[in-house]
């Protein structure tokens, strides 16, 4: 569970091309990434091809990301509640709306794609030629001497979302978000970085509705078999951190690091926690949160693991906003409110803790088993640009979604190390300006 949030693009956005992005900003060069180390910016990056054509006030993206985040939200409950909805699974809506992207070279010669990245999604899928309801930019398969497509017999035929036959390939259907996919099983040689993974599989999209789908494609760093980790195990030994850039920032470069060499010594860990019927999410233990040096009263069944129900909480790159379910996030609000005095409070869309006069953040920890991470202010409230208005940057779970999961979400991720070591079966977080 991805963020700010992917927002629905218009068909117009994807005629702007990635020379416009990449080359004229020298900032957004290729020359960074090197060797499993990839560049990561905002989707709102001047180097993004993808970001808004019209400037957009504080109030109103904060807003718009805001609302994403309910979609995401949906999507979330859905994993982690499988068991309730076994009956209409092909049918539910799976609402991602991932944030951050990296540069994939796909293909022999390479064909260069801008991959939205998530943590709580497997396959990876790209728009190819003659897909209808796909932007412009599409892989053509044909220009490939490695592209080949997968058959019904194959072992990853298993692995997908409603699997059909047609003449001899796999192809799959599934939603995403208020869109639909129907995509052609295929495998390819993807690079990341100076890092060749030949035979690579994925969805070769051939038909989109809606607007939810990743303009260029998306990869997914969640734990299933068709993952990026469980592809490239041999590779990356089923290890990689990121550091996501604050959406403030300027340059919006951050890093993707694959593999367990270059990853950080002095970092604290969490053990990971497996849920059976969605194994793709990263669950930690959440003891407790404290606001300032008061550890707020939370009934334990808010914070408890449950695997049967899909209760506990989860880190997510995907969501942007931390969602807590609603007696953790009373308390966390009511102590924060607390503690700031007596200046009146407002809401501001989903956000119920909203100040117009400047007054002392106080910080927010969150203690993991065997690891507390204290949150600077940065990762605790967001300002308009006047700096007029301060929000608390969390919100409780929506009513129309499972309420009993938690999600730490991107905001209160951004310039940190987190790490997942899945052979070691444990998460790390370290702070990390890398904005």
């Amino acid at each position: 569970m991805a963020t700010l949030s992917f927002v629905a693009f218009s068909l117009c956005l994807l005629f702007f091309s990635l020379a416009q992005g990449l080359s004229n900003n020298p900032q957004c060069s290729e020359a960074k990434d090197q060797g499993s180390n990839l560049q990561v910016f905002h989707v709102y990056s001047p180097c993004s091809p993808f970001r808004p054509t019209k400037p957009m006030s504080w109030e109103e993206s904060v807003l718009q990301m805001q609302a994403k985040d309910q979609a995401r939200l949906q999507f979330l409950s859905s994993l982690v509640a499988r068991k309730s909805v076994v009956p209409i699974a092909s049918g539910r809506q799976i609402i991602q709306s991932p944030t951050y992207i990296v540069r994939a070279k796909i293909g022999t010669p390479p064909q260069t794609f801008l991959l939205a990245v998530d943590t709580s999604n497997d396959a990876a899928w790209v728009p190819c030629n003659g897909c209808v309801g796909c932007g412009s930019s599409v892989f053509n398969s044909a220009k490939s001497t490695t592209y080949k497509t997968l058959g019904c017999q194959t072992a990853q035929c298993k692995q997908v979302p409603n699997p059909t036959c047609l003449g001899s390939t796999c192809s799959f259907n599934t939603s995403y978000g208020s869109s639909t996919l129907a995509a052609n099983l295929s495998q390819e040689t993807f690079t990341l970085a100076t890092d060749a993974v030949p035979g690579y599989t994925f969805g070769c999209l051939q038909k989109t509705t809606g607007s939810s789908v990743p303009p260029q494609g998306l990869l997914g760093l969640g734990r299933g078999p068709l993952s990026l980790l469980s592809q490239t195990q041999n590779l990356y030994q089923s290890t990689f951190s990121y550091c996501l850039p604050s959406f403030k920032s300027l340059n919006f470069s951050g890093s993707l690091r694959l593999g367990p060499v270059g990853q950080p010594k002095r970092i604290k860990y969490t053990p990971l926690l497996k849920n059976p019927r969605r194994s793709s999410l990263y669950y930690v233990n959440l003891n407790a949160i404290r606001v300032g040096r008061r550890i707020v009263d939370i009934p334990p069944a808010a914070l408890a693991f449950n695997p049967t129900t899909g209760a506990g909480t989860i880190i997510d790159s995907g969501t942007v906003f931390t969602r807590l379910v609603e007696p953790a996030y009373v308390a966390v609000r009511n102590e924060f409110r607390r503690r700031v005095g007596i200046y009146p409070f407002q809401t501001l869309g989903g956000f119920d803790t909203c100040y117009s006069v400047p007054f002392v953040v106080p910080t927010i920890t969150f203690m993991f088993s065997g690891m507390n991470v204290t949150l600077p202010e940065d990762n605790i409230v967001i300002h308009s640009t006047a700096g007029s208005i301060t929000c608390l940057a969390m919100a409780a779970a929506p009513n129309n979604v499972n309420s009993v999961l938690n999600v730490i979400a991107n905001m209160q991720q951004q310039n940190h190390r987190v790490l997942i070591d899945v052979p070691n079966s444990r998460l790390g977080v370290a702070r990390e300006r890398c904005t």
